[in-house]
């Protein structure tokens, strides 16, 4: 799996780093998502695909076939 992330789509909700904090995390001062693992382990997959999908803005791309 590879994950994209579009800092210009991200409204700062932060479900996604709730959700998978070894993968996502947010910056301090405007709280626009931060990706912290493009090819994020297999055990983190369904927090992963599960952010993505609860992503307000759609700003979490998700690619399977990494």
């Amino acid at each position: 799996m590879k994950v994209r992330v579009d800092e210009d789509k991200c409204c700062g909700a932060g479900q996604c780093v709730l959700l998978a904090p070894d993968v996502f995390d947010q910056r301090e001062d405007d709280g626009i998502v931060i990706l912290l693992e493009v090819e994020p382990a297999e055990h983190l997959h369904a927090s992963v695909r599960e952010a993505a999908a609860v992503c307000p803005a759609a700003a979490i791309e998700l690619s399977e076939n990494a």
